[in-house]
């Protein structure tokens, strides 16, 4: 896909809408609105990759109540034409059909690859790739089984969500002060993956979320692996003008990001 002239892309992630209350989260969620507000003119595609919320389930008939402001603020511009991809992270992974048919919004839930104006790009949430990890990747299987799902669809929403909501906020207490700093090369996951993924194809930028610290590593002379960070702290986001593309904070704390050039 070739850009048009003026027009940007943009990536996203990780906004846990929800945590760790509500006036924080309302005040986060206001401020990504602002954001989106601000990019409306130049934005040609939004990509929002993964973790929007920190618990999203889809039942028949309901969804979790609250973020109105940015859901509309997301089916405005789509109606005005702006391209959103939405990738699935691990706190909102039981997405079904709701963005599809209500924001016109489509949904993945594995990596994809996107070509814009010769730049190949490899996008996904990030979870569950890469060497390790091996408990979450078997819990991942369990969660993604159709099966699964349909039983704890069939748990009244407020017993669900409260489990759910639960287990969301004890997985974040426990990952606490552990995302924030560059673990090296030979541990970064995602980074092997890229890594991995460089040696039988080539991708210009490998764009992921999940990982909470902005990173911006180059991988070689053509290839760099960004992480987008996060907008609980940092509200980093990448930008790509059809030639460069750069990890920035709408907040101003550039000197967050990981670069090694």
């Amino acid at each position: 896909m070739q850009i048009p002239p003026g027009k940007k892309i943009y990536f996203l992630s990780d906004f846990h809408l929800g945590a760790p209350d509500a006036k924080r989260s309302l005040e986060r969620e206001k401020l990504i609105v602002q954001f989106l507000d601000e990019i409306k003119n130049d934005a040609h595609t939004i990509f929002i990759v993964g973790d929007m919320f920190d618990f999203w389930y889809e039942y028949r008939k309901v969804v979790p109540r609250g973020f109105v402001r940015l859901l509309g603020k997301i089916a405005e511009l789509t109606d005005a034409g702006i391209h959103i991809h939405f990738f699935v992270g691990n706190h909102d992974m039981w997405m079904k059909n709701y963005f599809q048919k209500e924001l016109n919004v489509p949904v993945y839930f594995e990596e994809k690859e996107f070509e814009f104006n010769g730049k190949r790009f490899l996008v996904a949430h990030g979870d569950g790739l890469g060497p390790g990890d091996h408990g979450y990747k078997r819990l991942k299987k369990i969660f993604r089984n159709p099966v699964c799902q349909w039983l704890f669809g069939i748990l009244p929403p407020y017993i669900g969500m409260g489990i759910a909501n639960y287990s969301s906020r004890k997985s974040r207490e426990a990952d606490h002060g552990l995302e924030e700093k560059f673990m090296g090369e030979d541990k970064e996951w995602l980074l092997i993956h890229s890594k991995e993924v460089l040696q039988h194809k080539h991708f210009d930028f490998f764009i992921f979320g999940h990982r909470h610290l902005p990173i911006d590593f180059r991988l070689s002379d053509s290839s760099r692996y960004i992480n987008l960070g996060e907008w609980m702290n940092f509200c980093t986001y990448a930008v790509f003008d059809g030639k460069c593309l750069e990890l920035k904070s709408y907040t101003g704390k550039e000197d967050k990001i990981y670069k090694n050039w």
